[in-house]
């Protein structure tokens, strides 16, 4: 089960916190977070068969995430739910206008996230709608946000200190290991109030062992 838990507007230091856990195939090619080439103003992980992200900042202050709804593989879809993510950072809409300028029922079944520094807004296909999320605390699985399987990490989460080694040892707990599909990385961001942006990423082998982490600290613009 990939996993994304969301601190929003619950830190005086960070209104935004971000703790995801990425689940895929191992045999899936894909890049360890970094500043993209071909659009330097993103950091993020990339996957290299659809060229999107699960997870990723912008510069500017734009955040987004995206998880596969369970058992909503559509084989007619036209995108990679990856698209969702590297379009939004990309892009300058708000995000409630990005939400609703899409057309859903393109991809395979999704839940996204994407926020700027004033909002956050969650959209899933297999939902029927878009919800702009109040300030609270916020959890993302395979099925819809905030649903039952979540609630135990999501109330961890909610006790864990915003702290980088804090944040990993939580998503820990939920890690997938197995020889094919399984925990590939785990991801946290702490935006600050002043534009400040803090990335890391832990990447895991098949057997669940740690690999290295990567860390990121840059100043956001406007």
């Amino acid at each position: 089960m990939c996993l994304i838990l969301i601190a929003w507007q619950q830190h005086p230091q960070f209104p935004l916190a971000v703790a995801a856990n990425r689940d895929e195939f191992h045999a899936r090619p894909a890049a360890r977070a970094g500043f993209w080439k071909d659009h330097p103003g993103i950091l993020g992980g990339r996957d290299l068969e659809a060229k999107g992200t699960w997870m990723g900042v912008s510069r500017s202050g734009r955040f987004a995430a995206v998880t596969n709804y369970r058992g909503g593989r559509d084989a007619n879809a036209k995108e990679s739910r990856g698209a969702l993510v590297a379009n939004f950072l990309m892009k300058d809409l708000p995000p409630g206008k990005y939400v609703t300028s899409l057309k859903p029922a393109g991809f395979s079944g999704f839940n996204l996230l994407v926020a700027d520094r004033e909002e956050l807004w969650w959209l899933s296909n297999r939902d029927g709608g878009t919800r702009k999320l109040e300030p609270g605390f916020h959890a993302l699985g395979n099925l819809l946000l905030d649903t039952p399987e979540i609630m135990d990490v999501k109330a961890q989460f909610e006790g864990t200190a915003l702290a980088i080694e804090s944040m990993f040892s939580l998503l820990a707990t939920a890690k997938i290991v197995a020889p094919e599909y399984g925990t590939r990385c785990s991801t946290l961001l702490l935006a600050q109030r002043d534009g400040r942006m803090q990335f890391a990423e832990r990447a895991f082998d098949p057997s669940g062992a740690d690999g290295s982490t990567l860390r990121y600290e840059f100043s956001g613009t406007n």
